[in-house]
């Protein structure tokens, strides 16, 4: 599960990077800061997602519905877990700016998504 993911991870971290230089450019610190932020949040949910689905998904013997309620458990934790980041990250950090730190975390989301299109060599 792990090796399906690993090429989308990097992907996502080095989206981030060209974020936060492009806002570093144009918003400063902060700009560059709310990039990271916001990828950093995308990121972290999804290896709460991975390591959820992966825990469940060693198990044999699961009929297809566990195998369905164990996915939507994964997503649901991922989706609660960005939320609350976002939430924490414009609640606390005073400078954020907003549109960077949204834009960031949409791109590493919709990155992730590709996972589903990789290729499982496993």
């Amino acid at each position: 599960m792990w090796r399906k993911y690993r090429p989308v991870f990097g992907s996502q971290i080095l989206a981030t990077a060209i974020a936060a230089s492009i806002a570093a450019w144009f918003a400063g610190l902060s700009g560059a800061v709310s990039a990271i932020l916001g990828g950093g949040i995308s990121i972290t949910a999804g290896l709460v997602f991975v390591a959820l689905a992966a825990k469940s998904a060693g198990i044999t013997g699961k009929t297809a519905g566990e195998v369905l309620f164990a996915a939507l458990k994964a997503e649901a934790a991922k989706l609660f877990l960005a939320g609350t980041l976002l939430w924490l990250a414009l609640a606390l950090y005073e400078e954020v700016v907003v549109l960077v730190l949204l834009g960031s975390f949409v791109v590493s989301i919709l990155i992730f998504s590709l996972a589903l299109f990789a290729k499982d060599e496993t």
